[in-house]
């Protein structure tokens, strides 16, 4: 047993493909598995936060835009590394594409699956929901508070129903694996253990600073900020330019939220948690020892210097 007082750390992360991207206050790194067996450890040092990113309420938006582009290159470059090696013919229209946009092909290809990715998260959480729900007040009159609550409810059905339906896919389930390493390895270091792999074992997959809490809060949260501006029903389209309109005060609130939940312990942020807590069963899964070594690889690096220096 560690003599060491359990503590909070900053450093958190994400799941790749075939690897675990951690970030700490200084440093960001990954780790990704390649097809030799080895582990690929990529680190680089993080420039001193603008002070818009450290404002409460101002930052959310901001960094939540930070996470999502600094996690999809990490993605995108892992998915590279764990193909090292791996030669396949490429097609003729991939050879036309390659002759024709040279160096510039991957980063079209990043911008287009960025495009596809944005408008299928709005035609999912933000379109459908709401069509839906007009529906249905076409039979049934109900005030906008109840329309309101019957969207969010919707939104949060597509969430689960796509995250369960994701996680049968091979390559999907493989990641949700690595998220289970990256939230158990941050427990350990956490629980003031040495991060080995038997220690790492021991620790619960589920963590209340995670995107998988992050992305209920703001769904749950759009239903009160959406019912307090009293957005409309008379035009679906006019209602979801101005749901796009509020969507920096929702992730604000929530990133707040989810800081606090991972920075303490006690009755409010547990239930502010709970849902969370929950929804991260079917987005993490119990990774294997190579998956977890992957995880403590990604981390190490992130430890900063300066002892306590992660600390909340």
């Amino acid at each position: 047993m560690s003599d060491k007082k359990p503590f909070k750390t900053q450093i958190g992360g994400q799941a790749l493909i075939e690897g675990v991207m951690m970030r700490g206050p200084e440093v960001e790194a990954m780790a990704v598995r390649l097809p030799s067996g080895e582990i690929d450890v990529e680190q680089w040092e993080l420039k001193p936060a603008k002070w818009y990113k450290k404002v409460p309420f101002i930052r959310g938006p901001f960094n939540f835009v930070t996470s999502l582009t600094d996690g999809y290159k990490c993605l995108s470059k892992s998915a590279d590394k764990s193909m090292q090696g791996i030669e396949e013919e490429p097609s003729k229209f991939e050879k036309w594409l390659t002759d024709k946009l040279g160096d510039k092909l991957m980063a079209i290809i990043m911008v287009i699956a960025s495009v596809l990715g944005v408008a299928l998260a709005l035609g999912l959480f933000i379109l459908v929901p709401a069509t839906i729900t007009k529906f249905i007040s076409k039979f049934v009159e109900l005030p906008d508070i109840v329309k309101n609550i019957i969207e969010g409810l919707i939104k949060m059905a597509v969430f689960i129903c796509y995250i369960a339906l994701t996680a049968l896919l091979k390559d999907i389930r493989r990641t949700y694996e690595y998220h289970g390493a990256e939230h158990k390895t941050i427990a350990c270091y956490e629980a003031g253990e040495e991060l080995t792999v038997e220690n790492v074992k021991k620790h619960r997959r589920f963590h209340p600073r995670c995107g998988t809490s992050f992305m209920f809060l703001v769904l749950f949260i759009s239903i009160i900020v959406t019912s307090v501006f009293r957005i409309q029903w008379g035009n679906i389209w006019l209602r979801v330019l101005l749901k796009l309109c509020i969507l920096p005060i929702i992730v604000s609130i929530a990133y707040e939220l989810i800081k606090l939940a991972g920075r303490y312990d006690n009755i409010i942020t547990k239930i502010i948690s709970a849902p969370g807590l929950w929804i991260q069963r079917l987005t993490t899964r119990e990774p294997d020892e190579s998956q977890i070594e992957c995880a403590i690889a990604a981390f190490v690096p992130c430890i900063p210097k300066e002892k306590g220096a992660d600390k909340w």
